[in-house]
C-alpha cells in the first residue's frame, strides 16, 4: 500500500499542475475578452476593436467620427482631448500641442526640435537636464515630457474603446512609423504604460497595411510570389513599401498566407503638413500685403491669428485637391479684420514644387533595399490622406511607370484595421486564420568588442571586432546568440548601429546617436575559478529582437562542459514528474538529447546559424534562430571571420565532432561481432562512452544606454500618478457637469408641468406657488453661485427640489393609473358574475365551498367600489383614499380565485339533456365559438405595466390612510386559503373556453 501511495503522489501532483495552468489560462482570458488598436498617426488617430459578436469595427468618438485629432489642451484645472482640443487650438494655442510625436526619442540638440520650434513658435520647449529631451512647459506649474503627453492621447484612445466596447479594454496593439529607431521606439513603449495599457505588438503603419490588404484578399494568395508597392503619404512623413505575398508551408498550420516586406523607403518630413504650412505662410502673406498701408502688425507674431490661417490652409488643401480655385475666407483674423483671397491650384503646386520633386525618393530608396526593379512590382496602391492630392498622384504616376495607381483600399482606415487583426491573432481570447507576418529590419544592429592578440611572441595589441547581429532587411521577430571565446576575465562590448550609408546626411543628424549600449560584464572570472576542471564553452550573450522591433540582452552566461560517466542512479520522483509534464506538453527531449545532457537553451545554439553554409567559421561565434515558418528562408547578416575570432568559434565544434565519432566506433564494433554474438558484460562496460556534462554560469550584466536614456522608475511612476490624477479630475468635472445639467433639467421641466392641468387639477394654488418659489431660488443660486458649488451640493439641491415635488408627482400618477385599474376590476367582477348565473342550479359543478369562498371575495371587495366611485373624479390634492396598488392587490386577489375555478373540469351546457350528460352526447368542439373568443379575462394589470412607479411620498407629510381602505389593500383570506390548496393538490384539468 505504501508503494501504491508513493506511485500515485507524483499522478496527484501532476493533475494539480494542470488545475493551476488551466486556471492561470482562464485568469487571463478574462481580462482580454476585447483587444484595440491604435493607429497613431501625426495629425489624426483611429481606433479600431475586436470583442465577441464584433470582428473588427473602427471605434466611433463621442462625436460619432471614425477619427479623432491628436490634440491635447492642458489649462491649470481642466483639459481638453480630440475634438474638443482642436476647437480649443485657435482660443489658446499656447496650451494647445499637437504633431508632438515628432519630439519622441530626440535629444534638445535634435535638428527636428529646431524644426518644431519654427513650425510653431507659440509652445515654449524646456530642456531636461537628466535626459537632455524637451519638456512643454504651458506655465511654470505644467511641464509636460512628450512621452506624458502620448500617453493622455493614448489613455483618451482606450476610454473612446471601451465606451464603444461596453467593457474594459487593457490589451493593444499601437502602429508606430518603419522609421522609428530604438530610442523612438521605447519612447512609445513608456507612454503606453503611462496609459495603462498592455501593449502585445509596436506594429509599423506600413505593415498593418500590407496585413489589411492580404487578409481581405487572401484567396488571391498563392504560392507564387506577389510584389506590391504601398505608398503612404501621410501629414507628417512618407514612406514606401514593397511587400511580397505568397503562401509557404508553417509547422503548425500546414500552407499559410504570407506577407514579408523585402524594401522599405522613407522620407520623415514630406507630408500634408508641411503642404498646409506653405499655405498658411501664403495666406499670411496675403494678409499682410492687404493691410499693408496701415501700419499694422506682422500677422506672424500673433499666434492665434496664425492657427486660424493653419486651419483655413488645411480646408483650403482638401478643396483645392477636387476644384481649380477656391476662396479663402476668415472672419475677425486679427484686430476685427476679415480676411478673403481667392488661392488657385497652380499657386498652390507652385508652392510645394520642391516637395513634389521628392515624392519620388521613397520609391527609389525602397526599390534599392529591395533589390527589385520596377518591372518586378504588379501593382502600386495609395495609402494616407496626402496621397489624394492629385499633384502627388501625377508625379508618382510618372515615376513608378504604371497605366494607373490602385486605389481600392481605405486609406485613411487600413492601418488600424490590420494592427487590430494582428492584436487579436495575438491575443489569447480569439482565434484567427493565420497569416504569416515576415517584418524587415530598417537600420543594421553589430557587436562591438576590443581584445588583447599576440601578434609576434610577447608583443601584444588590441583588436577591435564587428560582429553583425541583424542585417538591414532582415527578418524579425529574431533571436541570436554571439559567443565570446577568448575572456576568462571581467569584459565590455558595444552594441551600435550598423551601417547607415543609405542615410542622407540630414537624415543622420536627425537620428541621433548611433551608440545603443555599453554592455559591462561582471562575474565572468569567478566562474572560471568555481568550474577550474571543465572547458570553457566561451561566454554566450543571447540576444532579442522582439514582435515591436525593440532590442533587448535577455542574458549572458558562461557555459563549461566535461566528460563524465553515467551512473545507474534512479531518477528522484521530481525529475520523471517534470519529465511527464514536460512530455505531455510536447516539450520531451529525445534520448541523444538525454545522453548528451543538453537543454533546450544549449539545443537552439547548436543549431547552425543563418547562411552557414557559405561561412561555416562563424558558426560557432554567431547563432540565430528566426521566428517564422519552416521553409520561409531569409538572409541575416554575416561578417567575415576575423582572425583568432573564427578558430576560436572553430575549435568547440571539432572537438565536440571528434568526441562524437569516438563514442560511436566502439557501438559500431559492438554491432560488428562475430557471427551476432552479444559481446561480455565486462565488455559492456569498457566500451560504453562517457558522456558530456554542461554547467552554465549566469553572468551579472551592467548596461549602459547611450542613444537615449530611459525614464527612471521613481520618473515614470511619478509620471504615471501625474496622470492618473488628471484623469480623475477629468472624471470628477464630468461628474460634476452632468449634476448641473441634471439640476438645471429639473427645474426647467417642473416649471413647465406646474402650468398643466393634470398637475393643477391635483394641487392647490398654495402647494404649487410655493414649490414654484423654491424652484425660481435653486435656479437663481445655480446662476450665481453654481460655477463654484461642488457636485455634492448640486445633488443635494436636486434631492431636495424632488423631495418636495415627491407629493405632486405621485398624485398625478395616482390619477393616472386609478381610472384604468378600476375599470378593470369593474369588468372582472361583471364578466364572472354574469357567466355564473348562467349555470342553471342542475348543471352546476362547483362546490358549496368554492362558490363561499368566491362570494365572500366579492363581497369584500364591491361595497369599497361603490363606496369610492362616487369621489373618484375629484381626485383632492392630498394623498388618494384608494391607491391604485390596492386596487391591483384586489384584481390579482380575484384573479386567483376565477382562474381556479376556470381549471375546473368543462361546464355542461344549460340545455343538455340528462341523457348527455350521463355519456351519451357529442364532445364539445376543440375550437371556442367566435363569441367565446371575444371574451377574454383582464389579466393583472402588474403584469402588463412597464412604467416605473413612482414612489409613495412618505406619511408623515402626505397623511396616513384612511381605516375603512385597509381592508380593500388585502385579499380574502379564502383566496389564500384556496391558493395553498390549490399549489399542495394535485393538477387539476384545464378548462375551455365556454366560461
Amino acid at each position: 500500500m505504501a508503494a501504491t501511495a508513493r506511485r500515485q503522489r507524483p499522478r496527484r501532483l501532476l493533475c494539480w499542475a494542470l488545475v493551476a495552468v488551466l486556471m492561470a489560462d482562464l485568469l487571463a482570458l478574462s481580462d482580454t475578452l476585447a483587444v484595440m488598436s491604435v493607429d497613431l498617426g501625426s495629425e489624426s488617430m483611429k481606433v479600431a476593436i475586436v470583442k465577441p459578436g464584433v470582428p473588427m469595427e473602427i471605434v466611433l468618438n463621442k462625436e460619432s467620427r471614425r477619427k479623432t485629432p491628436v490634440t491635447v489642451t492642458l489649462k491649470e484645472n481642466e483639459r481638453f482631448l480630440g475634438d474638443s482640443a482642436a476647437g480649443m487650438a485657435i482660443k489658446n494655442p499656447k496650451a494647445t500641442l499637437r504633431y508632438f510625436q515628432h519630439l519622441l526619442g530626440k535629444q534638445a540638440d535634435n535638428p527636428h526640435v529646431a524644426l518644431y520650434r519654427s513650425r510653431f513658435p507659440e509652445h515654449e520647449l524646456m530642456v531636461d537636464p537628466q535626459r537632455q529631451t524637451v519638456r512643454f512647459q504651458i506655465s511654470p506649474q505644467l511641464q509636460f515630457s512628450p512621452e506624458e503627453v502620448l500617453g493622455m492621447v493614448l489613455n483618451y484612445s482606450r476610454s473612446l474603446a471601451e465606451d464603444f466596447a461596453e467593457q474594459p479594454i487593457k490589451d493593444a496593439v499601437i502602429t508606430v512609423p518603419a522609421f522609428f529607431n530604438q530610442a523612438e521606439r521605447r519612447a512609445v513603449l513608456q507612454a503606453a504604460r503611462m496609459a495603462g495599457l498592455k501593449v502585445l505588438q509596436l506594429i509599423n503603419d506600413n505593415t498593418a497595411t500590407a496585413l489589411s490588404y492580404g487578409v481581405f484578399r487572401r484567396k488571391d494568395i498563392n504560392a507564387t510570389a506577389q510584389n506590391v508597392m504601398f505608398y503612404d503619404m501621410g501629414s507628417g512623413s512618407t514612406v514606401c513599401t514593397i511587400v511580397t505575398y505568397q503562401t509557404v508551408k508553417t509547422k503548425e498550420a500546414g500552407m499559410q498566407p504570407q506577407l514579408q516586406i523585402r524594401g522599405v523607403g522613407f522620407d520623415r518630413t514630406l507630408g500634408g503638413l508641411e503642404m498646409e504650412l506653405r499655405l498658411r505662410e501664403h495666406l499670411a502673406k496675403l494678409f499682410n500685403e492687404q493691410r499693408k498701408g496701415q501700419k499694422a502688425k506682422d500677422v506672424r507674431e500673433n499666434p492665434r491669428a496664425m492657427a486660424k490661417l493653419l486651419r483655413e490652409a488645411n480646408r483650403l488643401k482638401t478643396v483645392l485637391s477636387a476644384n481649380a480655385d477656391h476662396m479663402a475666407q476668415i472672419e475677425g483674423l486679427m484686430d476685427d479684420v476679415d480676411f478673403k483671397a481667392k488661392v488657385t491650384r497652380v499657386e498652390f503646386e507652385e508652392l510645394c514644387a520642391d516637395l513634389f520633386d521628392r515624392v519620388p525618393g521613397p520609391v527609389q530608396q525602397a526599390l534599392q533595399s529591395a533589390e527589385m526593379s520596377l518591372d518586378q512590382i504588379e501593382q502600386v496602391i495609395l495609402v494616407g490622406g496626402a496621397t489624394r492630392v492629385p499633384k502627388v498622384q501625377e508625379v508618382l504616376l510618372k515615376a513608378v511607370g504604371k497605366e494607373e495607381l490602385g486605389k481600392n483600399i481605405n486609406a485613411d482606415e487600413a492601418a488600424a484595421m490590420g494592427a487590430v487583426y494582428q492584436a487579436a491573432a495575438l491575443s489569447k481570447a480569439f482565434k484567427v486564420k493565420p497569416f504569416v507576418v515576415r517584418d524587415a529590419v530598417i537600420y543594421p544592429i553589430l557587436v562591438e568588442f576590443t581584445r588583447e592578440v599576440e601578434e609576434e611572441p610577447g608583443l601584444r595589441s588590441l583588436k577591435h571586432n564587428k560582429r553583425v547581429l541583424f542585417s538591414r532587411m532582415g527578418p524579425y521577430p529574431q533571436r541570436k546568440v554571439i559567443t565570446f571565446n577568448r575572456y576568462s576575465h571581467d569584459f565590455n562590448f558595444h552594441i551600435n548601429y550598423g551601417d547607415l550609408g543609405f542615410l542622407g546626411p540630414e537624415d543622420l543628424r536627425v537620428f541621433g546617436s548611433q551608440n545603443l549600449t555599453t554592455v559591462k560584464l561582471k562575474g565572468v572570472g569567478e566562474s572560471f575559478k568555481k568550474y577550474p576542471d571543465y572547458e570553457s564553452k566561451g561566454i554566450k550573450a543571447h540576444f532579442n529582437l522582439d514582435e515591436s522591433g525593440v532590442l533587448s540582452l535577455d542574458r549572458v552566461e558562461s557555459v563549461f562542459e566535461t566528460l563524465v560517466e553515467d551512473s545507474p542512479e534512479e531518477e528522484s520522483t521530481l525529475t520523471k514528474l517534470g519529465n511527464t509534464i514536460s512530455s505531455l506538453f510536447g516539450g520531451g527531449t529525445s534520448s541523444d538529447a538525454k545522453e548528451n545532457g543538453t537543454d533546450a537553451v544549449q539545443e537552439e545554439e547548436e543549431s547552425p546559424a543563418e547562411g552557414s553554409k557559405e561561412e561555416p567559421a562563424e558558426q560557432g561565434e554567431l547563432k540565430g534562430e528566426a521566428e517564422g515558418p519552416a521553409e520561409a528562408t531569409s538572409q541575416p547578416p554575416t561578417s567575415e571571420p576575423k582572425g583568432d575570432a573564427a578558430q576560436e568559434g572553430e575549435k568547440p565544434e571539432e572537438k565536440e565532432s571528434g568526441g562524437k565519432s569516438e563514442a560511436q566506433k566502439p557501438n559500431e564494433k559492438g554491432q560488428a561481432g562475430p557471427e551476432g554474438a552479444a559481446p561480455a558484460p565486462e565488455e559492456e562496460k569498457k566500451q560504453k562512452p562517457a558522456r558530456k556534462q554542461k554547467m552554465v554560469e549566469e553572468i551579472g550584466v551592467e548596461l549602459a544606454v547611450l542613444d537615449l536614456p530611459d525614464l527612471p522608475e521613481d520618473e515614470l511612476s511619478r509620471s504615471v500618478q501625474k496622470l492618473e490624477d488628471l484623469t480623475l479630475r477629468d472624471l470628477e468635472k464630468q461628474e460634476r457637469e452632468k449634476a448641473a445639467n441634471s439640476l438645471e433639467a429639473f427645474i426647467f421641466e417642473t416649471q413647465d408641468k406646474l402650468y398643466q392641468p393634470e398637475y393643477q387639477e391635483v394641487s392647490t394654488e398654495e402647494q404649487r406657488e410655493e414649490i414654484s418659489g423654491k424652484l425660481s431660488a435653486t435656479s437663481t443660486w445655480l446662476e450665481d453661485e453654481g460655477f463654484g458649488a461642488t457636485t455634492v451640493m448640486l445633488k443635494d439641491k436636486l434631492a431636495e427640489l424632488r423631495k418636495l415635488c415627491q407629493g405632486l408627482f405621485f398624485r398625478v400618477e395616482e390619477r393616472r393609473k386609478w381610472p384604468e385599474r378600476l375599470s378593470a376590476l369593474d369588468n372582472l367582477l361583471n364578466h364572472f358574475s354574469a357567466r355564473c348565473r348562467l349555470i342553471p342550479e342542475m348543471d352546476q359543478i362547483f362546490t358549496e365551498v368554492e362558490m363561499t369562498t368566491l362570494e365572500k371575495v366579492i363581497n369584500d371587495t364591491w361595497p369599497g367600489r361603490m363606496q369610492l366611485w362616487p369621489s373618484r373624479p375629484s381626485f383632492l390634492p392630498q394623498k388618494p383614499v384608494l391607491l391604485s396598488k390596492a386596487l391591483k392587490a384586489k384584481m390579482m386577489a380575484l384573479d386567483r380565485e376565477v382562474q381556479y375555478l376556470l381549471n375546473e373540469p368543462s361546464l355542461p351546457n344549460p340545455g343538455q339533456s340528462q341523457k348527455d350528460k350521463n355519456g351519451t352526447r357529442t364532445e364539445p368542439p376543440v375550437n371556442a365559438s367566435a363569441g367565446d373568443q371575444e371574451e377574454k379575462v383582464i389579466p393583472p394589470a402588474g403584469q402588463t405595466e412597464e412604467e416605473k412607479p413612482i414612489l409613495e411620498p412618505d406619511k408623515e407629510e402626505t397623511g396616513t390612510e384612511p381605516a375603512d381602505s385597509e381592508p380593500l389593500e388585502l385579499g380574502g383570506p379564502g383566496a389564500e386559503s384556496e391558493q395553498e390548496e390549490q399549489t399542495a393538490g394535485q393538477k387539476r384539468p384545464s378548462k375551455n373556453d365556454e366560461l
